[in-house]
């Protein structure tokens, strides 16, 4: 059985990405594959977890939103949903 590479991390692909334990230099490329992948598996509605903190991660999360043609819109999530802590993003259905 092959092994993965060491900085590779195994993740479900559950609609909901907690990137808490994330360095900011990896969350651009990240966010953009499990949106992906998301899109592919049919998951419309994705919750990202990027904390409150200072907002620069949320910042950074929502400037790669705007770019990604699969985003179909987002929002910060609503108090029941992590406040602005999270962001509720809304996928494109797959082409």
């Amino acid at each position: 059985m092959p092994e993965s590479p060491p900085d590779a991390v195994d993740m479900p692909i559950d609609g909901t990405l907690d990137l808490h334990t994330f360095a900011p230099r990896e969350v651009r490329d990240l966010v953009s594959e499990y949106l992906r992948e998301c899109q592919a598996r049919g998951i419309l509605q994705v919750r990202i977890v990027h904390g409150k903190g200072t907002g620069a991660l949320r910042r950074q999360v929502h400037a790669v939103l705007g770019r990604l043609p699969e985003v179909a819109s987002f929002a910060l999530a609503g108090e029941a949903g992590g406040g602005w802590g999270a962001t509720l993003v809304t996928l494109r259905p797959a082409g």
